[in-house]
């Protein structure tokens, strides 16, 4: 499927797609319980371990606010690269691709401390006078 001269995969957008709205509908709450009149920006803090399709997100987003209170609102993503922390010898490293191993001790034992993240940062709005 094509859209504005994007080539659009279903799957992955529809699921990046629910997450655009939850994320439109969280910002706009927020905001209207702070008194904005207009979100210039909203920054979103998502690691590269959270399962989104980067790519897929942005489209998402430019699509859920059509219509919306955050029409023309920015959406600055931060990714976040993935960190560990070893349960043997509390060694913090980044992971490889696929192993995970403490590059200290060799322990497999490990918990993900940075990476799988997704959220609302921050909002950046203009308040009612």
């Amino acid at each position: 499927m094509e859209i504005d001269g994007f080539q659009v995969y279903l799957p992955h957008i529809m699921h990046e797609l629910s997450i655009a709205m939850s994320i439109v509908d969280i910002a706009s709450k927020k905001a209207e319980a702070a008194g904005a009149w207009r979100v210039d920006q909203v920054d979103l803090d998502i690691g590269i371990l959270s399962g989104i399709e980067f790519e897929s997100l942005e489209f998402a987003l430019s699509v859920a606010v059509k219509d919306s209170s955050l029409e023309g609102t920015r959406f600055k993503i931060n990714r976040i690269e993935a960190l560990c922390e070893c349960n043997s010898c509390t060694c913090l490293y980044a992971p490889g691709q696929d192993f995970r191993a403490c590059p200290e001790c060799g322990n497999l034992d490990a918990e993900f401390i940075r990476g799988k993240e997704l959220q609302i940062k921050s909002l950046i709005i203009d308040q009612k006078e």
